[in-house]
């Protein structure tokens, strides 16, 4: 029984140890998933007269009256020739009339069929409207900057990209959201590396949903939503679809697309994360083992073994990780006006996203693939 202690406290030194070389890890990648390289602002040239008319958007709208307005008259000063379609996905509300009233063309939705997301049964039904040469999937919450439309177009003709994405500002107006948001986009960039997804050598592929720009003919080559009609991460799917098709990605951070879905509670924040978080890793028990190791050597053992084993290695193994921490986690607090002090609640959003994923993982385990908009995606549905 005495020896019991020890082999605790063996186990604790070896999974700080662990978590000290994960954090390490991150930062001598050498696609630097850490790094905020890959971003992209609108240019000042595009102005109101900019041509737009080889590009449609498109936008999926359920129960969004809050931000819809706002939505569209951020669209409509972007350029001439724009079409804009919002797919009313049977709202209760009156999303469809504020669309209306804004001057967007307004397809009225029919009920998803089995095997169908809600979202892109819409844009299928969006897609089959569409006739120009370009399409921008944007979601119904999204902001945009003047002129960032037709940036995203010259970018997609200037560096040959058939499909270019934003990862949407979030929203920080309040604790829950600064604690918990740029962890968000840290993690997602720890999961889909941007600088691998957009080399075409890399099998990687991501892209951020709520703005994403797409050759139409490339988007129907691919399969259009009917090939990833059951894809809760559907974003990453279409990527890959095209990626695979061998056609070029990008995907990068940008403060000229912005949400302002507001996260006022904890428990929004949970149900954003815990609806995909399984899905992530594929469904997969052993990830979520592993994931759960790594997750509690890096953010709980490593920064703190000194509590447990107070001598001179496990105080350095401390220092060496809340150094690495730091490093990481701060280009992503710079980038979006944070203070770099925040990456001491590293360990309590380690927690609370662990929590999250496992919360994903019960449900799952349950019959519950997913719930989002009131809709509830049973586990049996295959991706």
């Amino acid at each position: 029984m005495a020896e019991l202690p020890l082999v605790g406290l063996l186990g604790a030194f070896l999974c700080a140890v662990l978590g000290a070389i994960g954090w390490w890890s991150i930062l001598f990648l050498p696609w630097r998933p850490s790094s905020t390289r890959e971003q992209i602002e609108a240019e000042s040239y595009a102005q109101l007269t900019h041509d737009l008319s080889e590009v449609t958007v498109l936008i999926p709208a359920r129960n969004e009256v809050q931000f819809i307005d706002h939505t569209l008259e951020t669209v409509k000063i972007q350029g001439s020739g724009l079409r804009i379609i919002v797919i009313d996905d049977q709202s209760s509300d009156s999303t469809a009339q504020s669309a209306q009233k804004n001057g967007a063309w307004v397809i009225t939705g029919t009920a998803p069929p089995t095997g169908w997301s809600g979202k892109l049964w819409a844009l299928e039904q969006g897609l089959q409207q569409v006739r120009t040469a370009y399409t921008l999937l944007l979601d119904a919450d999204i902001a945009l900057s003047t002129g960032i439309i037709a940036t995203l177009l010259k970018k997609a003709k200037n560096e040959q990209c058939v499909l270019v994405s934003l990862m949407a500002a979030p929203p920080m107006n309040n604790i829950m959201e600064k604690l918990l948001m740029p962890a968000f986009i840290f993690f997602f960039k720890l999961l889909y590396p941007f600088g691998l997804a957009n080399k075409s050598a890399s099998r990687v592929a991501a892209a951020a949903g709520g703005c994403i720009l797409v050759e139409t003919s490339a988007l129907r080559s691919a399969g259009a939503f009917g090939s990833l009609h059951s894809a809760l991460i559907d974003d990453c799917t279409l990527a890959a679809h095209i990626k695979r098709n061998g056609k070029k990605i990008w995907i990068g951070l940008s403060h000229s697309a912005r949400s302002h879905r507001g996260y006022h509670k904890l428990d929004t924040i949970w149900e954003m994360v815990s609806r995909t978080a399984y899905t992530q890793l594929n469904y997969s028990s052993l990830l979520l083992i592993f994931c759960t190791v790594m997750m509690v050597s890096m953010f709980w053992f490593a920064p703190f073994v000194f509590l447990l084993l107070p001598d001179l290695k496990t105080y350095m193994i401390c220092a060496i990780t809340w150094l690495a921490m730091y490093l990481a986690y701060r280009p992503t607090l710079i980038y979006y006006y944070r203070s770099p002090l925040w990456v001491l609640a590293l360990p309590v959003i380690g927690a609370l996203y662990l929590a999250m994923t496992w919360t994903s993982a019960i449900r799952y385990w349950r019959g519950e693939r997913a719930r989002w908009k009131d809709r509830q995606y049973e586990s049996k549905t295959d991706d």
